[in-house]
């Protein structure tokens, strides 16, 4: 990783690099984001670890090869969770044996997946719907100020010196 940001602060202008970094960024946050916020989220412990990755994980059906190489396998999420050290090469021939296997178990929601276009509007529409909700009562302020706001409010258990919020 070194090397690779050494060479490119060495070989490329900042005009190319810094657009580079915060593309990349951007499209990582696109990617990986509606595949891991588009599902139900669980109050309380799970102890069927393999059901609750299939209920809380959607994947991404691409329509084109651009777009699965874009996606580097993170359209295989259920894949990626329930298998991680496994290549992400292998991911497509795992998905058939996944759909039977929440099949046959009769897994709550099987296997879930939607297009790549359809995932990233759910996305989108949940930062929407989260933004336009009245606030939780009882929830720190946060408003303007962000998680630092709340913990130098001292809501938080970071308050009174966990945290960055006595180094600012």
């Amino acid at each position: 990783l070194l090397a690779h940001y050494f060479a490119l602060l060495t070989f490329f202008p900042l005009q190319v690099w810094v657009p580079a970094v915060f593309l990349s960024g951007l499209m990582s946050a696109i990617i990986v984001t509606p595949t891991h916020q588009s599902e139900e989220y669980f109050e309380e412990y799970q102890s069927d670890w393999v059901t609750a990755q299939f209920r809380s994980t959607r994947n991404a059906v691409m329509t084109n090869p651009f777009s699965e190489w874009l996606w580097g396998g993170m359209q295989y999420q259920l894949e990626h969770h329930l298998f991680p050290s496994m290549p992400r090469s292998k991911y497509p021939q795992l998905k058939p044996i996944l759909q039977k296997f929440a099949e046959e178990n009769e897994v709550p929601g099987g296997y879930r997946e939607s297009g790549e276009f359809e995932i990233l509007y759910m996305n989108w529409d949940l930062y929407r719907r989260v933004a336009e909700s009245e606030p939780v009562p009882g929830a720190p302020y946060s408003r303007g100020h962000g998680q630092l706001g709340a913990i130098n409010l001292g809501f938080s258990p970071g308050a009174g010196g966990v945290g960055l919020g006595k180094l600012l």
